[in-house]
């Protein structure tokens, strides 16, 4: 199997099956985001809870409705950051920007960011860029107000 059909895969199994869609109720120190890509219609709704004293990201859920590829990006982000620092997880952020808007230079590193490597591909098409990053910018903009 080429490494094109397995990211397709790891796409289309958390687009079917998408991991940390519900949005857990608001206890403890939490933040939500909803962000929306006019170009297509996506939508996410983000929750970030983070420990009491702010420096670990306890959990995130989400709901939404659009593309594979932002749901997908979604579910990928969900389970990569759940118990990540939160520093570490802006830096992680600011990676994924940065390999997305590279127009397919930049791959994403499969031992950092897991099945959200899968996402790589989606730089060379300037339409899907948004697409991939909904979630990701809901999650910046949670954690800065969390």
């Amino acid at each position: 199997m080429s490494l094109e059909a397995l990211y397709q895969e790891l796409l289309l199994d958390h687009s079917k099956r998408p991991r940390g869609k519900h949005l857990a109720d608001e206890e403890g120190r939490t933040a939500t985001s909803h962000q929306h890509n006019p170009v297509c219609g996506d939508d996410v709704t983000l929750r970030v809870r983070v420990s009491s004293d702010g420096d670990t990201i306890r959990d995130v859920t989400w709901e939404g409705a659009g593309c594979s590829v932002s749901q997908a990006s979604a579910s990928m982000l969900t389970e990569l950051v759940e118990g990540m620092p939160r520093g570490e997880a802006v830096a992680l952020i600011d990676g994924f920007r940065t390999a997305l808007r590279s127009r397919g230079e930049i791959p994403l590193d499969e031992d950092v960011y897991l099945d959200a490597a899968a996402l790589s591909g989606v730089s060379r098409y300037v339409a899907r860029v948004k697409c991939a990053m909904l979630a990701w910018v809901a999650l910046e903009d949670a954690l800065a107000r969390a």
